[in-house]
């Protein structure tokens, strides 16, 4: 079955096409993970797949979506991870991490709390950085347009975040520049209003998201695959698009990105998104056809024999859940079970594996 074939990338073997997708869980008080992290991320590599991203890890304390979230700024938190990437690989997983700065929507609550801007006084902060003075919503802190000296800063920051990761045991860096946090910001029109070298044209858009991952790349062990997240579409008119999506990724291909991670949206909150299941699988199957570079499809993938025909088809080479592995943190063994082959059982589970 496709969806168990293993997959190289550069000189890692992935043992099935089955990612988790990163999903902040929004519980570190210190930007350090903690035992929450550890049986979370944990318990989906004993479920079965191949790859399991960490959620999005701010590579500077103001470039977190909340208060809350993991980071990987200092040499500390670094070492904190160490324990959860060596069992994930005990596991037979190989473990990933998100890199991430919020830009324009950082320093808001949980979901759970409503996910409204946190103010200084409440451990949040204002201003925060962007590409453009465009705070994303009428109760957002306000924004402030970053300089060319502070981009420069933030590409170290990814830079440094990168190295502290493969210290940490990682093995797969993955690049955040979706969901309108700030390399998308950077990207789509509707949120880059920059007159400099780093607005206005394609060009000069996606220059700094490209210098970032130029930058990671050389600083990432040759050997080991660099992924990036992108949101394809803003799903709004006048902005950033599946056609200028195809020209980023062959772009980043030509950079050193072994996958794009293809998910949509997360710019403007106030858009319709014509939400279902493998909705932005059509995106996925566009960018590896026209840019010739590997793909991750993701969102509302549920089912093992549909998640089976997304690879078997070549509409993405790889296919990452998310909701789904929440639900249910042992979906890769049921997927094999139900698509009748030998899953990656722990020899401490194999009493409980149903017979084919």
């Amino acid at each position: 079955m496709a969806l168990f074939s293993p997959i190289r990338l550069r000189q890692l073997l992935l043992r099935n096409r089955i990612a988790v997708s990163p999903m902040c869980m929004y519980s570190s008080p210190d930007g350090a993970p903690n035992d929450w992290h550890f049986v979370h991320l944990g318990s989906r590599a004993v479920g079965g797949a191949g790859l399991v991203i960490v959620e999005a890890t701010a590579v500077t304390p103001d470039g977190r979506i909340s208060p809350l979230d993991l980071g990987i700024w200092n040499d500390a938190q670094a070492s904190q991870y160490e324990r959860i990437t060596r069992f994930i690989r005990e596991q037979g997983a190989a473990a990933g991490i998100q890199l991430a700065h919020a830009g324009r929507k950082a320093s808001t609550s949980p979901p759970w709390l409503g996910g409204k801007p946190v103010p200084p006084e409440q451990g949040g902060w204002s201003p925060v950085r962007a590409p453009s003075a465009l705070p994303f919503s009428k109760e957002s802190p306000t924004t402030v347009a970053l300089t060319e000296a502070e981009i420069g800063d933030l590409t170290q920051a990814f830079v440094d975040a990168a190295r502290r990761a493969h210290r940490a045991g990682f093995q797969v860096v993955e690049l955040h520049m979706a969901h309108g946090y700030l390399l998308h910001e950077f990207l789509s029109p509707l949120t880059n209003k920059r007159a400099d070298r780093y607005g206005g044209s394609f060009e000069n858009r996606v220059r700094f998201p490209l210098e970032v991952a130029r930058a990671v790349r050389a600083a990432w062990p040759a050997d080991l695959p660099l992924l990036v997240r992108i949101s394809t579409t803003d799903w709004h008119e006048g902005g950033w698009d599946l056609d200028q999506s195809i020209e980023f990724a062959k772009r980043l291909k030509e950079v050193g990105v072994d996958v794009v991670d293809c998910s949509s949206g997360g710019l403007l909150g106030s858009v319709f998104i014509p939400a279902k299941p493998h909705y932005q699988v059509p995106f996925a199957q566009a960018i590896r056809e026209k840019a010739g570079v590997a793909t991750a499809a993701v969102g509302l993938i549920t089912d093992p024999r549909a998640a089976n025909d997304i690879v078997a088809k070549g509409e993405a080479d790889l296919v990452l859940l998310a909701r789904e592995l929440l639900r249910d943190p042992y979906w890769p063994l049921r997927a094999a079970t139900e698509l009748k082959v030998d899953g990656p059982w722990p020899n401490q589970y194999l009493r409980a594996k149903p017979a084919l």
